[in-house]
């Protein structure tokens, strides 16, 4: 089980007083990228217009440029507003493969003044890398900044 204690104190001292979306995205994305094992590739994909979303800040290889909503873990996250945990990715017919190094991922979705604004992406190249405890520690991580 990952210890998100460190991270946590320090994305918040980083994000604290800044009202900036992306500026808080891209802080967000290089601290757990680099503080945490097994995230191979953490960012968010910004709601742009109805039902796409497009890469915002992020940490690691290329990501997708654009999304739509009805495609992909990013979409269904952004379509449901529900997270999503995904043991193997290659189970997911309609997965978009960004990397084919990926096997597992988690998606949360990310509200400012109670509105959806984004999705927050973290792949691993490690099959079911993410559960519960992952889905938790990063909902407030991201409740707090945003």
């Amino acid at each position: 089980m990952r210890d998100y204690t460190e991270v946590t104190k320090t994305i918040a001292a980083l994000c604290e007083g800044e009202a900036d979306s992306i500026t808080k995205m891209a802080t967000i994305s290089c601290e757990l990228f680099h503080a945490m094992e097994g995230f191979d590739w953490v960012g968010f994909y910004r709601v742009v217009e109805p039902n796409l979303l497009k890469v915002g800040p992020y940490q690691g290889g290329h990501g997708c440029l654009a999304i739509p909503f009805d495609k992909g873990v990013c979409g269904a996250c952004a379509r449901t507003q529900e997270t999503q945990i995904v043991a193997d990715v290659n189970a997911v017919a309609d997965h978009i493969a960004c990397s084919s190094s990926t096997q597992s991922e988690i998606v949360l979705p990310v509200y400012e003044d109670r509105k959806l604004i984004a999705v927050f992406d973290v792949d691993s190249n490690n099959l079911n890398d993410f559960n519960h405890h992952d889905a938790n520690a990063l909902g407030e991580i991201l409740k707090a900044a945003f």
